[in-house]
């Protein structure tokens, strides 16, 4: 043991690479730069890290840790479900995506844990990286915009990449922002750092996410800032001025106005109609001139999922890990909803679009404790350690579940994985303060 000990090192140091706490840092700093990035890039980079923990842990440090534990048992009943799912060549081939849900927290279990101060230095580098991948991103949105002169390049997807929509971008953006927000001694580039990361966001015109992050902006200055009550009002008025300017003027305010239209339909087009959310939930059938904004398409799907409860006896298993899409597109048939929408995806191929649901139908009832257990956790941890940005993340989560099937994706499943075991292992107190880095 002793000798397979030393030659894992060894090889190691020959490769330039001995086992420090800044290579730790490194990795993790890496496997979350990456998932903007084609999916190549982070997968190369994952398999690169859990090798260089294989060769580098020390027993001294190998440690189940118990705050982990529920996103192996998530993974562990993805598997499972391979015995009951509808669709088993599906089901098998999620498997692979979702299996960061394994290796992730087994490289945290492995490795030496970190200290708020490693922690903090891995948010540094993650949060410098992608203010640098969103400028990059809007100095290509100037360019297109001299070239074509149309100002739609500024906003949600056409502002992200091709291979990235707005709304996973979104929350990366909310994330480094959040850092920024709240470093101490800010500079002049910090906040105008800041300034731009919350630009960025709004630009990209995800609502959920504009609509949490103002929230948390506002209870941070309240309750977390540490200014005088002078100062909390100024800032608290400046940000909300220009939480309400941004707002206004840019595709978010229509994306938000579309919400509540249920009138005559954009364009001046009277034959197209605006489902209300009444009719998402009881009409029968539906036409091609019907149109869902995103709450009504939304309680649509949850009003399918209730009648697939009624109907098939999935409340203990679920259809098997993505096995409910076949599902949902008989449930389009039966309702006439196989037309498209105003992006051009036809209504009944769209997923759940909702975490909560989605896990419940793939997994059955006890899929839907378990995200509900490590997301409890997950909160609870933020509050104890009093970590403002492990409580925007918490917060973030919660309300994205909600409009996104974000675990069901890989860039999904790695960034909430990869922030999940950073943040409830390396801001929650150790045992021997030496073993933390």
């Amino acid at each position: 043991m002793g000798y397979n000990y030393f030659s894992r090192h060894t090889l190691l140091k020959r490769a330039g690479l001995p086992p420090s706490k800044k290579l730790l840092i490194f990795f993790i700093s890496t496997g979350l730069l990456t998932i903007p990035l084609p999916h190549v890039y982070n997968s190369i980079t994952l398999i690169l890290f859990a090798a260089y923990t294989l060769l580098a842990y020390n027993k001294e440090n190998v440690k189940l840790r118990p705050v982990l534990v529920p996103l192996l048992l998530f993974f562990a009943l993805m598997a499972i479900s391979v015995t009951w799912s509808h669709d088993v060549k599906a089901t098998l081939k999620a498997l692979g995506r979702e299996s960061a849900l394994l290796f992730i927290p087994a490289i945290f279990c492995l490795n030496m844990q970190l200290s708020k101060r490693g922690v903090r230095k891995v948010l540094n580098n993650y949060s410098l990286m992608i203010f640098l991948f969103a400028v990059y991103l809007f100095i290509k949105a100037i360019i297109r915009y001299s070239d074509a002169g149309n100002s739609e390049v500024f906003f949600y997807n056409n502002l992200a990449t091709n291979y990235l929509n707005a709304v996973y971008l979104s929350v990366m953006v909310a994330m480094a922002a959040f850092h920024f927000l709240c470093k101490k001694n800010k500079t002049f580039w910090g906040y105008l750092t800041l300034l731009f990361l919350m630009l960025f966001l709004f630009l990209l015109s995800s609502k959920t996410i504009i609509i949490t992050s103002v929230a948390l902006v506002i209870v941070y200055y309240i309750f977390y800032s540490g200014m005088n009550r002078r100062f909390k009002v100024i800032a608290l008025l400046v940000f909300l001025g220009m939480a309400g300017t941004l707002g206004y003027y840019g595709e978010i305010n229509e994306r938000i106005t579309a919400e509540f239209n249920y009138s005559s339909p954009e364009g001046g087009n009277t034959e197209m109609h605006h489902v209300t959310l009444n009719e998402a939930w009881s009409r029968e059938t539906f036409t091609a001139n019907d149109y869902f904004n995103a709450t009504a398409l939304r309680l649509y799907q949850a009003r399918i999922f209730s009648e697939m409860l009624k109907e098939d006896n999935i409340f203990l298993t679920g259809y098997g890990l993505n096995a409910s899409a076949p599902q949902i597109e008989q449930k389009g048939i039966e309702h006439s909803l196989t037309h498209t929408g105003k992006e051009g995806i036809t209504y009944n191929k769209i997923n759940f679009h909702n975490q909560y649901i989605e896990a419940f139908a793939d997994l059955g009832i006890f899929g839907l404790l378990i995200v509900i257990l490590f997301l409890g956790i997950n909160l609870k941890n933020s509050i104890k350690n009093k970590e403002f940005i492990h409580i925007a993340f918490a917060v973030l989560m919660i309300s994205l579940f909600l409009t996104e099937s974000f675990l069901w994706r890989q860039r999904g499943v790695v960034f909430f994985t990869m922030f999940y075991c950073l943040f409830n292992t390396g801001l929650l107190p150790v045992t021997t303060e030496k073993k933390a880095v």
